[in-house]
């Protein structure tokens, strides 16, 4: 079964700790390796800011683009994994190990295949 790990988490903070465009941190790069050995990580990434994002809104033939992520909250999403393990215990066993679970929060949620 495949799982989206959402990271979300304060993007001032995440932002300050590894500015856009620095290696990542060795935390980070021993999750993504203790993943890739278990041979269970698809996908993954880091997202770009929010003020860089926008919001798209479709009411008949009008089509609204918003700058920003339409919802404010204290936490954004900041980045994502796509990972494939048997069911979800071991999907939240995983989510606990990524090093922002210690300071933000990790949305586990199965992926419904459309293919």
């Amino acid at each position: 079964m495949q799982f989206m790990l959402l990271i979300h988490g304060d993007e001032v903070k995440m932002n300050a700790a590894t500015p856009a465009g620095a290696s990542m941190s060795p935390d980070y790069a021993a999750f993504n390796e203790a993943m890739a050995k278990a041979g269970i990580i698809r996908a993954g990434e880091r997202l770009r800011p929010t003020t860089e994002a926008v919001t798209i809104r479709v009411a008949g033939d009008k089509t609204e683009v918003l700058d920003g992520p339409y919802a404010e909250t204290k936490e954004q999403l900041g980045g994502y994994y796509v990972i494939e393990v048997a069911d979800m215990d071991q999907a939240i066993a995983w989510a606990a190990r990524c090093p922002a679970a210690r300071g933000g929060t990790i949305e586990v949620r199965p992926v419904w295949p459309t293919r």
